[in-house]
Parts: C-alpha cells; sequence; structure tokens
C-alpha cells in the first residue's frame, strides 16, 4: 500500500480505529488512554512539510469516524506536520513519543493545553497508524 492514499487513508482509520497492541504497559496506562478517548471528539490534520499533503482523522465519540487526504488542513483542531524522513522513521519504528516530544512531528496549530490533555491518547494512536505497511 502507498504512503498517503486513499487506500492507506481508511488502512489508518481503521488502525487508530482499532487502537494500538496493548502489550508491554500497565493496565492502568490503558485504563488512561480509556478514559482519555471515551467521548472525545475532535479533527487533527497529520501534513507532510515537503508535499503540502494531510491526513485529516475526524474523531466523533471515541471513535475515528473519517479519513481523507487533502491538501487543506481546513478548519482541523489540531494541525501537525513533520518532514517525510520523520514518517519514513516512523514507519520503520520510531518511537511515536519520541518524535513529538523532539518536536520532529510539531503542532502548528490548535490549543495546547487542550492537545497535551491527551497526549498519551495521541501518541498511541500515532503508534497504530505507524504500524502500517506502506511502499
Amino acid at each position: 500500500m502507498r504512503f498517503f492514499t486513499p487506500e492507506w487513508a481508511e488502512a489508518a482509520r481503521a488502525a487508530v480505529d482499532a487502537g494500538p497492541e496493548r502489550e508491554g504497559k500497565l493496565p492502568t496506562y490503558w485504563n488512561w488512554i480509556d478514559r482519555a478517548r471515551a467521548g472525545y471528539t475532535a479533527t487533527w490534520a497529520l501534513g507532510v512539510r515537503e508535499t503540502g499533503e494531510y491526513l485529516l482523522l475526524t474523531w466523533k465519540d471515541g471513535k475515528c469516524a473519517e479519513a481523507e487526504i487533502t491538501s487543506d488542513p481546513g478548519a482541523a483542531d489540531y494541525v501537525l506536520a513533520a518532514g517525510e524522513t520523520t514518517w519514513r522513521e516512523l514507519r520503520e519504528g520510531a518511537d511515536p513519543g519520541r518524535v513529538v516530544m523532539y518536536r520532529q512531528l510539531r503542532l502548528e496549530r490548535g490549543d495546547v493545553l487542550a492537545f497535551f490533555r491527551v497526549i498519551y491518547f495521541f501518541v498511541e494512536s500515532l503508534a497504530a497508524l505507524s504500524r502500517i505497511r506502506t511502499t
């Protein structure tokens, strides 16, 4: 499957909706993720700086309901972008938490405080998305 295509976007929606693998972390961590996700409603635009393309993920009541590839993040609640190198590293197994912490994937628009209140939910969603096999 090719990266940043409509087919990949649907696979990304399904992956983040299903959530990450739950091995290797304490049950209390997953309880926190479940609480953060419950009722979550927002739109994320995850972009590639060099191409200007975005994966637009729409969350409604804790479910990732829609996904599309677009060149306009529009009214997304949170716009984040990274370079092609960072996206490749994520697909090759880079730690999503580190990618966010070291600002390789940067929040470019959105309420910083509200975004970071659910940061581990976002990181685990990014981890699920990064496991999709692409060419």
